[in-house]
């Protein structure tokens, strides 16, 4: 894949999000043809993770979106595999790990800076996408950067 089709991926992403998708919906569906997903089922698939799962504020959105691309790209398909978990573990946490360094966290909450989230999340209800919410939220820049994360893993493994 050239980087070229890899940045348009990351630009995908991004569209998605400012459309209305999560930041798990957008980043999943920006890269789910590679394994056959189509869009549709890679947005309904990746749609509970949004707001930090459920909005909980939980686990961001974008990383979890990410952790869904590695399952899809290496995850194990026997139960009794460990070597196989072992290796798909490894590429989620060095993933995540530069999420971390990234953008300082991998809690939704956190990265949005609510202080006492369990209050925060007290809502079910989705936020309204207005352009003060886009204004005021660090969401595409996080959606961005999963992408690229995950764009440069696959540039990577293909050069190995």
């Amino acid at each position: 894949m050239t980087d070229i089709e890899l940045d348009k991926r990351v630009e995908r992403a991004v569209e998605n999000f400012m459309a209305g998708y999560g930041c798990c919906q957008s980043v999943v569906a920006a890269f789910a043809d590679l394994y056959g997903l189509d869009d549709t089922l890679a947005k309904k698939v990746a749609a509970g993770f949004g707001g930090g799962v459920g909005r909980l504020r939980m686990m961001c959105g974008a990383v979890s979106g990410i952790v869904m691309l590695v399952g899809l790209d290496c995850g194990q398909t026997e139960g009794s595999d460990r070597e196989g978990k072992s290796a798909c573990y490894k590429v989620v946490q060095e993933l995540l790990a530069k999420s971390k360094e990234q953008n300082g966290s991998l809690i939704c909450a956190e990265i949005l800076g609510l202080k006492g989230y369990e209050k925060a999340a007290n809502s079910y209800v989705a936020s309204a996408r207005t352009a003060e919410y886009y204004k005021t939220r660090p969401c595409a820049a996080k959606v961005e950067s999963a992408a690229r994360i995950f764009a440069d893993y696959l540039k990577q493994k293909e050069n190995r």
